[in-house]
């Protein structure tokens, strides 16, 4: 039996076999062109699988990178503006030392405070420094509030007590801004644990000297009085501590200029002679603005200070200024210092995150990644076999009984 093949079917095979080879050529070309093996999920269902959960992870880690420069341009802003506010209180520092000058006039006083009142304006500009995109640094989650604003009772603070947070890496959020308060407001007074102040009648010219904690755990955080009495002839000079909690007495005794009252691990270093019913006040410390304090030493620069109890009040308004000045300048470095050690950690989460990123890239590279050589080996084989299939088939197409028929 004699199988016979009809013209029509030669064609169609041959078209076909024609459009496969060129399909898969074509898919070569592809897979050279974008120098990638997986082109769709067809073509490796796994690899393609795996291939989207890696590049999710690349761009989140992308992101987290461009997080955290964002965290860097902040932070170097609030780093910054800490730099000023530092140089500005040693400046009025230096200044208060000027000002304890015994043998400055009253005008020439009146000439510091009017500088330090300068530095003062200058250094509410730094409070209300602004970052790149206008956004006030010190304003908490009120980024589009002035953060201190001067009013007929003092500069006052506006913002809020939140803290501006970018995610920086997977498993790490930042804290990008710093309030307010806690740079400029949250001071304690005197020397961090206890303040001290002369009573308002006062007559002699007793004078606060460095005090001191010496035993932390005998602090009761009560409030004091001491007295001084005169009496005799000659006179004698003695000083009584009542704590006013308990209104019991826990220290007294004879008095001279220079000594060290010590009591419930307090310790105070006192001058000058003290008037009959004198008194001084001590208090635990207080939370303060630093522009209160700035504000306060003005007003005690301006007033006329002469001699006796004027002189008095001048040396112990400088000395509790100068206390409160390394409060806040205390308090403003270790605030620099966290800033510092978060942009320390934004560069070793930069490291990391390249890491991860080459890490990821080898990845995708494993999965999609081609076989350059053998790929360019395959379409040169593809393109051979099509151009011989293509020769055979017009071969074939031109055949016919007629050319035999003379």
């Amino acid at each position: 039996m004699t199988l016979r093949i009809a013209t029509s079917a030669i064609y169609a095979a041959s078209t076909t076999q024609l459009n496969t080879l060129q399909s898969q050529m074509a898919k070569t070309q592809m897979q050279l062109s974008n120098n990638k093996r997986v082109l769709t999920a067809a073509d490796d269902p796994i690899a393609s699988a795996r291939a989207l959960e890696v590049t999710q992870s690349q761009s989140m880690n992308t992101q987290f990178d461009t997080n955290r420069n964002n965290a860097k341009a902040s932070l170097n802003s609030v780093n910054q503006a800490l730099q000023d506010g530092s140089s500005l209180l040693q400046e009025v520092q230096t200044l208060t030392v000027q000002a304890g000058n015994g043998t400055l006039s009253d005008s020439e006083r009146g000439m510091l405070a009017t500088e330090i009142e300068a530095r003062m304006n200058d250094l509410l500009g730094v409070a209300n420094t602004k970052d790149g995109t206008g956004a006030y640094l010190f304003s908490g989650y009120q980024s589009t509030t002035q953060a201190f604003q001067q009013t007929s009772t003092g500069i006052v603070y506006q913002g809020d007590q939140g803290q501006r947070v970018l995610q920086v890496g997977s498993a790490r959020k930042m804290a990008t801004t710093e309030t307010g308060s806690s740079v400029f407001e949250n001071i304690p007074t005197g020397n961090g644990s206890f303040q001290i102040t002369s009573g308002s009648a006062n007559q002699g010219d007793v004078t606060l000297g460095n005090s001191s904690v010496t035993n932390r755990a005998l602090l009761t955080s009560h409030d004091y009085q001491v007295q001084f009495s005169v009496s005799g002839s000659p006179a004698v000079t003695s000083y009584t501590v009542t704590d006013n909690v308990t209104n019991t007495a826990v220290s007294a005794g004879p008095y001279t200029s220079g000594m060290q009252i010590a009591f419930d691990g307090v310790a105070l270093n006192l001058g000058g002679t003290p008037a009959n019913g004198d008194t001084l006040d001590v208090a635990p410390s207080q939370k303060q603005s630093v522009f209160k304090t700035l504000s306060d030493l003005v007003a005690t620069l301006r007033t006329p200070a002469g001699t006796g109890p004027g002189a008095a009040t001048l040396a112990n308004g400088l000395s509790a200024a100068s206390a409160n000045l390394d409060q806040a300048l205390n308090n403003m470095l270790t605030v620099q210092a966290s800033v510092g050690s978060r942009l320390k950690e934004l560069d070793t989460l930069d490291s990391a995150g390249e890491s991860l990123n080459i890490q990821y890239q080898g990845t995708l590279d494993d999965l999609q990644g081609l076989d350059l050589a053998k790929t360019i080996s395959l379409f040169t084989q593809q393109q051979q076999t099509l151009q011989a299939a293509q020769v055979s088939f017009k071969t074939m197409s031109g055949l016919s009984l007629f050319n035999y028929i003379s």
